[in-house]
């Protein structure tokens, strides 16, 4: 006999770790994990939500403070900011550290090239004052 109940569909990581953000930008301040599971319609376990919300703020997009015996969550002010380290990650692991921001620069369009320019010509103006 098959059994033909539909499996739900897997879904990864990445796109379990954007819809829990999507949710805490929704709140109207720090949340707990069962609020979470709750705004994303409760098929996912509530540990799974936390090992989620764990993941996310180990990379700096989250942050948490003690609610009770629980977490509440809150996303990170600087959305840049984790995008910024996940780049100086891949950075890092390369022994050619030339030849990746030449490519990055290169396989950028015009108007995000000037906005690398006139950034680093403000961060190097910084440095001279």
């Amino acid at each position: 006999m098959t059994d033909h109940r539909r499996r739900p569909r897997r879904r990864g990581q990445g796109e379990l770790e954007a819809l829990v953000l999507s949710v805490l930008r929704e709140a109207e301040g720090p949340v707990t994990a069962g609020w979470v599971q709750e705004r994303l319609g409760g098929d996912l376990a509530c540990t799974t939500v936390v090992t989620i919300l764990t993941r996310l703020l180990d990379k700096g997009a989250v942050s948490r403070e003690r609610a009770g015996r629980s977490f509440a969550w809150t996303p990170a002010a600087d959305q840049a900011g984790p995008a910024a380290r996940r780049m100086r990650k891949v950075l890092d692991a390369e022994s050619d550290r030339e030849a990746v921001p030449a490519s990055f620069v290169t396989g950028l369009d015009p108007a995000d090239e000037r906005l690398l320019r006139d950034l680093l010509g403000d961060a190097r103006g910084a440095e001279e004052d």
